[in-house]
């Protein structure tokens, strides 16, 4: 084996373990077994994933930028308690900035590089699409493509104060674009879903570009309203209240429980 391809190869492996400890640490949040409150360090993670520390630190990082974890100046982290108004909250103040930052970037017109890089984006999420048979889609990459449009609209806004603000809300709990991704996973409408989300990626793009400001907007805001009523899809199917918090955690443990 030549050092090129080892080196490939153990480039692969620590990508493979750091998406192992970034979306089972993920679940067990939105689960439940790791519970608001509860303190959580590296090495009993590190046995209890069997991975190394380095994927499981870069994975802490990543759900404390998430806002699913709060690091504590004396090291470690916290679970960040949440209930369902916390996730609908967050969701809508996402949908609402990035309505803002789609019509600003309308109608101020973004560059042709920006442009590109998010065409560029959403062809390579075509693209998972058209290479994952159905319900075996790459949603680790899913994730990072799905953000990755996402603050490019936001980055067309040209506007350093409303991408601080978006910074701000991205760090609370379920504010993410991917946030809710595996929960979805075990759902059966979960790759019509996609379909639909990533089709509303390509009409906000086409807005912009058009310099229809009013309709990117609408797109944005509608785009993050999926979210919104997968939680409202779930709370109706088991009979539970908006303000069920209990039923949230059960839902997000047992998502293949929605009725179709």
């Amino acid at each position: 084996m030549n050092t090129t391809t080892s080196r490939a190869k153990d480039f692969s492996a620590q990508a493979h373990a750091q998406t192992k400890a970034l979306l089972t640490l993920r679940e067990w949040i939105v689960s439940g077994e790791l519970i608001g409150g509860e303190r959580i360090a590296e090495l009993p993670l590190v046995e209890r994933l069997g991975v190394s520390r380095t994927p499981v630190r870069a994975a802490l990082q990543r759900l404390a930028q998430e806002g699913l974890l709060q690091a504590l100046p004396s090291g470690g982290y916290v679970v960040r308690k949440f209930t369902y108004q916390d996730m609908a909250d967050t969701i809508e103040m996402r949908g609402l900035l990035e309505g803002l930052g789609a019509r600003w970037a309308s109608e101020r017109g973004a560059t042709a590089g920006a442009l590109g890089d998010a065409k560029n984006c959403l062809v390579a999420l075509d693209q998972l699409f058209s290479d994952a048979p159905k319900g075996n889609l790459d949603l680790s990459a899913y994730g990072e493509w799905n953000a990755r449009f996402h603050r490019l609209v936001m980055d067309m806004s040209n506007s350093p104060s409303l991408q601080q603000e978006y910074e701000r809300t991205m760090a609370l709990p379920f504010a993410s674009p991917s946030a809710l991704v595996l929960s979805q996973a075990a759902q059966d409408r979960t790759h019509t879903r996609f379909i639909v989300a990533q089709d509303q990626h390509w009409q906000v793009l086409d807005a912009i570009e058009r310099r229809q400001g009013a309709r990117a907007e609408a797109l944005m805001r509608e785009h993050a309203g999926i979210a919104q009523r997968n939680l409202k899809d779930s709370m109706s199917a088991q009979g539970a209240s908006a303000t069920d918090a209990d039923s949230v955690v059960k839902w997000l443990r047992h998502p293949s429980s929605l009725q179709s």
